[in-house]
């Protein structure tokens, strides 16, 4: 137990106890997050009460991430661009802030000092949250507590799997930065224990995805904690990115090059 317990280390931003930056801090994160992925959790919330409440079982009804967003092509690809440049700039929004409020970008782990280990712990990562994820995901189906997730529907074209690649880093991006360095470092300035912040963290996240059914949520409850945890203790973030990047880069990539030529996927 005492393992999973992650004391604060030294570095780590003090708590602030004037109570005028302490306003300051909770109204930016109630802003940062209404225009941001706490306001995708409460839009899932809605999709899946919505999903609930008509008569086709939740494992008949789809749940489409990727979706075409023009008939013409060349224009598909540019909104799907523009909504990578809108994750992007998700990402980046928490960095800044973090770094306009006198917090350096490697003290959560946004440097270059190791790309090789990093990397590498990032395949460890995807290993450890998405082949049980997938298991997940289908015991879910199974039991009718999911939805048929299809994590792209786009049309076969050139552009699609540098664009579905680009998309998985853009999710990785806005995520993790988001959630996991900006969301803590900023509890921790408010003198929340590194346990409460972490849930608070992961049930977020798993809120998001709620448009996937339960199984979705659970999941990502699931892998919030273990990567909340781990940046907690390690204080590197560029290992979650990656890792976060390669789940979905196969999920999307994958399922778009296997759909209707196995059986197994739903």
């Amino acid at each position: 137990m005492r393992a999973w317990l992650a004391p604060a280390r030294p570095g780590d931003p003090a708590v602030v106890t004037d109570r005028r930056e302490r306003k300051a801090i909770t109204i930016e994160l109630v802003v940062v997050f209404a225009v941001t992925l706490g306001m995708s959790g409460l839009q899932s919330l809605l999709s899946l009460l919505d999903a609930l409440l008509r008569p086709e079982p939740l494992a008949d009804q789809h749940a489409a991430i990727n979706v075409p967003r023009a008939d013409l092509g060349l224009l598909d690809m540019l909104q799907q661009l523009t909504n990578v440049a809108r994750l992007i700039a998700w990402g980046a929004l928490g960095a800044y802030l973090l770094w306009r409020g006198g917090i350096a970008l490697w003290r959560v782990g946004l440097d270059r000092t190791r790309p090789g280990s990093d990397f590498v712990r990032g395949v460890g990562l995807a290993a450890l949250i998405g082949i049980p994820g997938l298991g997940l995901y289908l015991t879910a189906h199974a039991l009718g507590l999911s939805l048929t997730v299809q994590p792209s529907t786009l049309d076969e074209a050139w552009w699609r799997a540098p664009v579905l690649t680009l998309a998985a880093f853009g999710n990785s991006f806005a995520e993790e930065v988001l959630v996991v360095a900006y969301l803590l470092t900023r509890l921790r300035q408010l003198g929340w224990s590194e346990n409460r912040a972490l849930w608070f963290a992961a049930v977020l996240r798993g809120s998001y995805h709620l448009y996937q059914g339960i199984g979705g949520f659970v999941g990502n409850v699931v892998m919030g904690l273990v990567y909340g945890r781990i940046w907690q203790r390690s204080n590197r973030l560029w290992p979650l990115i990656v890792g976060h990047a390669l789940i979905d880069v196969v999920a999307f990539v994958g399922y778009a090059a296997l759909r209707g030529t196995v059986t197994w996927l739903p």
